[in-house]
């Protein structure tokens, strides 16, 4: 049945003028709470903390206006966000692989010799500019794998096979990890390059046995000449020494002959001045000192006089208690 209106109790019509005022009573009177409630969650999150080896960008209305360093910080709700940016945590990015899945289109590569080789390069580095880190590169870590690959090819295009597989390995690291780091200070990236290290560098895997044969026999016959060169330098200078050695003993003993020879000559031109001064007295002393050095190393001695005639002569033996006995009795001794 109609009311007074005409309207029907059940009109769609009143029922929603009906809600929106409980509506809107309930907003007014639950108003407060809620903007309360949106001023303390906005203060809340206003605060933040930097850790440290951390480094804050504050941007204000999209654009940089501050760091902050490490500590509890504020910022102003909506008009300004931050960025905290780890600038002491060592990053690495791999080049040629990742994990254990190999990259084939990244790690082969062409040397200097023109010869084939897979090379597997990890990249270490640091943020040293974060504001250059955030906002030069859309992705910073893209654009320093790419790098990396540019600049690790360049230098082993220069480099021959032997040299990149063995001993120059160190210079290829320190080379690649040069260039990358200009190509990364050209394009104002705020990142620092801390290490490059070569995990594996080697030929295609068809080749590979039989390259590391002849790497080995290279290495076998460097040990052979080292060897040999150690062998040279320790017998070499061993015979020049004793040579040396002999020549000194030679000329030392030349020496001693050539004086030796000297002092004779000048001792007998002594004696025979003084021979001549006296040619008796000087022979006669001669023969006495001749003697004496003579019956010093004879066991038995006779002495005869010469003053005796006849056959028959008397001699003393010296050193005995003997009696004097004639020449015949001790012929035999004689």
């Amino acid at each position: 049945m109609a009311g007074r209106n005409g309207r029907s109790p059940r009109d769609p019509v009143d029922l929603f003028s009906s809600f929106m005022g409980q509506t809107s009573r309930r907003a007014f009177r639950l108003g407060p709470i809620v903007l309360i409630l949106a001023i303390l969650l906005a203060l809340t999150s206003s605060f933040y903390q930097v850790e440290a080896g951390e480094i804050a960008v504050i941007r204000t209305l999209g654009r940089e206006s501050g760091r902050a360093d490490p500590g509890l910080h504020f910022r102003i709700p909506l008009a300004q966000k931050v960025d905290i940016v780890n600038v002491s945590r060592i990053r690495r990015i791999e080049v040629g692989f990742r994990g254990d899945q190999p990259k084939p289109t990244e790690a082969l590569m062409l040397t200097g010799d023109e010869n084939m080789v897979e090379a597997h390069m990890i990249v270490q580095y640091r943020v040293s500019e974060p504001s250059k880190y955030l906002f030069r590169l859309a992705a910073p870590e893209d654009a320093l794998r790419s790098s990396a690959e540019v600049a690790l090819r360049g230098i082993i295009g220069q480099t021959t096979i032997d040299d990149a597989i063995t001993k120059g390995r160190g210079l290829v690291q320190e080379d690649t990890r040069a260039l990358l780091q200009k190509l990364m200070d050209d394009y104002q990236s705020g990142i620092t390059i801390t290490e490059v290290k070569l995990q594996s560098v080697d030929p295609p895997a068809q080749v590979r046995d039989a390259f590391h044969e002849v790497v080995r026999a290279r290495e076998k016959k460097e040990e052979l000449i080292n060897q040999a060169r150690g062998y040279q330098e320790d017998v070499i200078p061993r015979a020049r020494g004793e040579a040396e050695k002999q020549m000194r003993e030679a000329e030392a003993f030349r020496e001693e002959r050539v004086l030796k020879a000297q002092g004779d000559a000048r001792r007998f031109d002594a004696v025979y001045a003084e021979y001549k001064k006296a040619e008796g007295v000087t022979r006669k002393r001669l023969s006495i000192e001749t003697l004496e050095q003579v019956l010093t190393r004879v066991q038995k001695k006779t002495i005869i006089d010469g003053s005796l005639s006849g056959s028959t002569l008397p001699f003393l033996p010296i050193g005995g208690n003997r009696r004097p006995a004639t020449l015949e009795q001790s012929g035999d001794a004689q």
